[in-house]
């Protein structure tokens, strides 16, 4: 175990200042469809079907002022939902 100076643990105990913009510039959905996708491609089937419907609720509810990427967010949520459909069911896909 290492010692800690008194100005180290000044540091760790006390809170940062929020300075600037926020840390994270992605969406919580953008970063939950990416995680979904990480499922799929782990073979996590389950994992994804619980991220889908956790993403289909933030996308379902309303906002205000109406978010202007809904669109796209849903055609998202859309293809996300075929990919898992197919990915359960290779011996129904047509290629």
């Amino acid at each position: 175990m290492t010692d800690l100076t008194d100005s180290e643990d000044a540091d760790l105990s006390s809170p940062r200042p929020q300075a600037g913009p926020p840390r994270y510039s992605r969406r919580l959905s953008d970063k939950i469809l990416i995680a979904f996708h990480h499922a799929c491609d782990q073979g996590d089937y389950e994992i994804a079907e619980q991220l889908l419907r956790i993403l289909e609720t933030m996308l379902t509810r309303r906002t205000v002022p109406p978010d202007a990427n809904r669109r796209k967010s849903i055609e998202s949520l859309v293809a996300a939902h075929e990919r898992l459909w197919h990915l359960r069911h290779p011996e129904k896909t047509y290629m």
